[in-house]
């Protein structure tokens, strides 16, 4: 009976030593943690540094035209009051389309759900014939833009070669002698002689091969030159008051320059105005080409029977159209300049008329902040989308290492910083009290709060995995691990990430 015992003894301490060995560590190779609900912080963390509350440049958050400036030097702004605002009538109509635009998809949607019939198809059809109508003409009015904005380029040249005669004729006639006048003179007029020229071999490029691109090109070259012109120009105009020469040149050549620089200004203008034409005709086209398609994908859908992925696509275009409106609703609301905090205007840079441009040497209105200390930190290009004006500040001076303070973000900055190639966003950041012994200069180490919420599902960021395009989690069921896509919300700033779906109060996922 021995001999049998011991072999069996053997295979019993074989089987325990493998189960231990094989399933115990391979229950230990992974760590789990629980899905709860809490609070969830978006945070960034910056460097800053104090500066005394001194004058801030404001800048459009998009390019325009100034419609109107509501505030004059020296008066006494609130926060967030508006200081100016761009011309919205364009925007204001492009809106109109776009909720016309939703209303038409939530309607195609309602509609393919309920189905169609015969006239519906027939309409359809006619709709498609009348869409392809609408876009042969839009094609054509876009050839036409492009046929006036080649008649406006030959007079833009025109002015330009007449302005050069008139600068040359005056310094044949006046500048003889030799001195530094003269050379400014006559390098103005060089410059306003190349110019010209320029813009001649601009516009017969773009003649010769009728590409749409080349007259684009031969239209931003031109204005570009044509605002030189202007300058110099100005420049002469200059010279010409000069005490060598202020009595010599005649009122009748001065004004004629006046008259130049101002048919010039006039190009500028006429050229601008081509540019948006041709944007404004090319944007129906596009318009066009997708009412064509939309009606295209309506008739189509209206003759088949109804499948998920039509309306999945109906949905789509659903949420497409009110993207569009989101996006309208918010160029609308950057077309007016606020303050950002309270103060004083202490000068105007831009009037009613003039371009704006989201640049951050393009100051349109500065302001005087009446904050006698403010804190100024640049903020990476990839967090800064992330803050928002009224995000709550934690400031911690390092002066003062042991109190925390108190902030708001007040103004971010729409122009971009570059440094070292890196793009940075300027941010400015108020003290909600002022704490006592502070220097201009001093350290702050900073964490703004961009995004909290509360009573959310939750979990470790280490849990979330990225495989064939989707977002998934391992959840632990028993014994059995079951592979789940989720769907993500809020990225904390303690690694715990938002779930929005997919995952249920108390279950365990794998940390990877």
């Amino acid at each position: 009976m021995k001999k049998f015992i011991i072999p069996g003894i053997i295979i019993i301490i074989i089987i325990f030593v493998i189960y231990n060995v094989a399933f115990k560590k391979e229950e230990a190779e992974f760590e789990t943690a629980e899905v709860i609900k809490g609070k969830i912080a978006q945070e960034i963390f910056e460097t800053g540094q104090v500066k005394k509350g001194g004058t801030i440049n404001l800048s459009f958050k998009s390019a325009g035209t100034i419609e109107k400036v509501y505030v004059e030097v020296g008066e006494e702004v609130g926060n967030q009051e508006i200081l100016a605002k761009l011309e919205t009538n364009q925007l204001q109509i492009q809106l109109k389309e776009a909720e016309s635009a939703l209303a038409v998809a939530q309607a195609k949607l309602d509609k393919l759900l309920a189905g169609a019939t015969v006239e519906e198809i027939k309409k359809a059809e006619t709709t498609v014939a009348n869409k392809q109508i609408a876009l042969d003409s839009t094609k054509e009015d876009l050839e036409a833009a492009y046929e006036d904005a080649v008649n406006d380029l030959d007079d833009a040249y025109l002015k330009a070669y007449n302005a050069q005669n008139t600068t040359n004729e005056i310094r044949r006639t006046y500048f003889i002698s030799f001195d530094q006048a003269k050379i400014k003179y006559e390098t103005n007029q060089n410059n306003i002689t190349s110019a010209a020229a320029q813009i001649k071999e601009l516009i017969n490029e773009a003649k010769e091969t009728s590409q749409r691109d080349k007259i684009n090109l031969a239209l931003s070259g031109t204005k570009t030159k044509l605002s030189d012109i202007s300058d110099y120009l100005k420049n002469i105009r200059e010279v010409c008051e000069e005490p060598n020469y202020r009595n010599i040149v005649s009122s009748a050549d001065k004004t004629l320059i006046d008259t130049e620089r101002t048919n010039i200004n006039t190009a500028i203008s006429t050229v601008t105005g081509a540019q948006q034409a041709i944007t404004a005709a090319f944007s129906d086209v596009q318009v066009a080409e997708g009412n064509l398609q939309a009606a295209q994908d309506d008739l189509a859908i209206l003759t088949a029977d109804p499948v998920q992925e039509d309306i999945n696509l109906y949905q789509a275009q659903v949420n497409q159209a009110q993207a569009s409106v989101d996006a309208l609703e918010n160029t609308i609301e950057e077309a007016y300049l606020r303050s950002p905090v309270a103060g004083q205007i202490t000068d105007i840079k831009k009037k009613a008329g003039e371009l704006a441009q989201p640049a951050l040497q393009d100051v349109a209105v500065t302001l005087l902040s009446k904050a006698p200390y403010e804190i100024e930190v640049d903020i990476y290009e990839e967090d800064v989308v992330k803050v928002d004006v009224g995000n709550q500040v934690d400031i911690i001076l390092v002066a003062f290492p042991e109190e925390t303070f108190k902030g708001e973000v007040i103004f971010v900055n729409p122009a971009e910083k570059v440094v070292d190639g890196v793009v940075y966003y300027e941010v400015t950041i108020a003290f909600e009290s002022i704490p006592e012994n502070i220097k201009p200069g001093m350290t702050t180490d900073l964490t703004i709060k961009t995004a909290e919420k509360e009573n959310v599902l939750i979990v470790l960021e280490d849990a979330i995995q990225k495989k064939a395009g989707k977002t998934i989690v391992e959840v632990l069921k028993g014994e059995e691990i079951e592979e789940r896509e989720v769907e993500t919300g809020l990225k904390g700033s303690d690694d715990m990430i938002e779930i929005i779906s997919g995952l249920e109060e108390g279950e365990k996922v794998i940390l990877r």
